[in-house]
This record gives C-alpha cells, structure tokens and sequence, in this order.
C-alpha cells in the first residue's frame, strides 16, 4: 500500500436550476462560491463549487445544476447524505440561525457520541451538520459558520457493505470505528487515519425497499484526496493490481481525476490536491468570474448565451 487516504476531497451532487443553489450554499450554509466553471463534459451546463475562504481539498461541494433535472431519490449503490464540520459548542448557534430564517431540520440527534442535525437543499439533498472537534481544532465555538471546517463526513447507501468496507480499511487504510442501528438502519462508521477534515465515511444498510435514481437532489461521485500525481498514480496502480477499472488520469483543471466503481456501486474518485482552485483566478476574486478550460474557451459566447445569469448573494454575518 503506497499511502493512505488522508480523506474526502469533494463530493458532487446535481441539482436543479443553479440561482436556488447558490442562494442556499451561500446565503444559507454560508459558504464561498469558489469557482464557476462548465461541466467540462457538457459546457452548456455550470459547474460550480463551493467551499471555506481558501478553497482547501476537504471542503468542496460541487453540483451540476441541470435547469430541466427531474427529482431524483438516494437509493442503495448511491452516496445519500454530506455532513459538514462545527465546531464543539457551535451547534446551537446554527440551529438558532435555521430557525430564524425559517429553513426546517431534524434534531438535534446523537451519532457516535456527536450532536448532529439534518436538513435537504432545496433539491432534496441530505446536509447534515455535525458537531466534532475532529478537523475543527482552532475554530471558535462562536464561529457558528461550516466555512473552515469542511466536511465531517459521507454517507453511502448500500446493500451489502463488506466489500466496501474492505476497500476502506485493507487499501485505503481506514480504521473501523464501530457500528450503530437506528430502527431499520444499521451504520457503520470508518474513519481515515489522520482523523482530519472530511475523515469519516459511514456505510449505511436499511430494510426500506428504495430504488435510487440519479436527479436533482442526488450525490454523482465521491472524492478522495491524492497529495499529488504520484500519490494519484501509485493509487492507480494499486487499484488496478486489486481488480479495479479505473479511469487514465484526467485533468479537472483544478486537479486531476481518476475515477472508479467502488464493490457497492458509488462512483469513487481519487483527486489530487494541487493545482487548486486559485490556478487561473486570484484568491481574493474565485468565484466571481465565469471561468473556462482551454478547450472550451473558443466557444465562450456561445456558451454564455446558453448559461442562465447568475446572481451571487452576500454572506450574512452571524
């Protein structure tokens, strides 16, 4: 094993028209939009992500939002939640903040020791906040925003997670971190070895009958962190050797991408950390400019033309 996974680099979900998510991820969970981009694949649609202030791997929710999506529903072989980080203490502040602006959650819960609450974008997708001083440490309490902290955690949905599991503990080098049932839910917590930001990954089984399908509201893949090319290659090697179709390399423009079905069906990405999102935009401007890959850039008018406007909201101060 050449290394192990240090934890998530970002998760990527789809959603419906973009104005509705940039005013929930930033007006509500108050974080940055870091980077407007295409989907590279299909650069009639935005590719947009959002992250903490220095736009650090561990941070980045990133959604492709189809204006004509249709609903679509977490299933097994589907990662069905993301949890953002908050601080010891700094959970109440939040929940009084939902509350004041009229946004619905669930809680507060206790998972594995940790106060949590949950509620859906306004796509459906499961956001959980979880209160940890894992990847937390240095945040005030009072600093009631999920900014610095990034993520805490994944969950996948799945029918059998053994196989998963082992991927997790025997290559990714994961560490079991118990199990926990709820009515007809069964988790199983693994938690990376550095137990940094983004370092859980739960596998969750259920007795509800549910068919997932990919729509608005949905996760399309799941990140992990490469420190870099040769990290990512060696991982690539070591994925292969074991029986896994991995992706060649691609270049993401603000990393590099390998891609794989992990044994329970969730699309797995390995992505390395640099060159980072300030690689063709200032930090202090990320976001605010509609940015293109080379191989799009001849086609800018047409693209912006086809591009719904874009209206950023202010932050609120809390």
């Amino acid at each position: 094993m050449p290394q192990t996974i240090p934890g998530l680099h970002h998760v990527t979900a789809i959603s419906g028209p973009p104005q509705g998510n940039v005013d929930f991820y930033v007006g509500t969970m108050l974080q940055r939009l870091v980077k407007k981009t295409v989907n590279f694949d299909a650069p009639d649609t935005y590719h947009l992500y959002y992250g903490n202030d220095r736009a650090e791997p561990g941070t980045i929710l990133t959604f492709f939002p189809f204006v004509d999506a249709g609903p679509g529903r977490a299933g097994p072989g589907m990662a069905s939640a993301v949890a953002y980080a908050v601080p010891p203490g700094g959970l109440d502040a939040w929940m009084m903040a939902l509350a004041g602006a009229a946004v619905d959650f669930d809680g507060p819960a206790e998972r594995f020791g940790e106060r949590m609450i949950a509620l859906t974008d306004p796509d459906g997708l499961r956001v959980e906040l979880i209160e940890t001083d894992r990847g937390t440490a240095g945040i005030a309490a009072a600093d009631d925003r999920p900014v610095d902290g990034g993520f805490h955690s994944v969950t996948l949905w799945l029918d059998n997670p053994d196989g998963t599991a082992r991927l997790l503990t025997d290559l990714f080098g994961y560490d079991s971190a118990g199990e926990d049932s709820h009515g007809a839910e069964k988790r199983y917590r693994f938690v990376a070895k550095d137990q940094g930001r983004g370092a859980v990954v739960d596998l969750v089984t259920s007795d509800a009958r549910s068919i997932g399908r990919q729509g608005a509201g949905t996760i399309h893949h799941v990140a992990f962190r490469a420190e870099n090319d040769e990290v990512q290659n060696a991982w690539q090697d070591t994925l292969r050797s074991q029986g896994f179709e991995v992706t060649p390399q691609i270049d993401r423009q603000y990393f590099n991408a390998i891609y794989f079905r992990e044994p329970g069906g969730v699309l797995f990405e390995i992505a390395t950390d640099p060159p980072g999102f300030a690689t063709d935009e200032p930090m202090d401007t990320l976001g605010h400019d509609l940015k293109l890959p080379p191989q799009h850039e001849p086609l800018r008018a047409q693209i912006e033309r086809v591009l719904p406007p874009i209206t950023i909201p202010r932050r609120p101060t809390r």
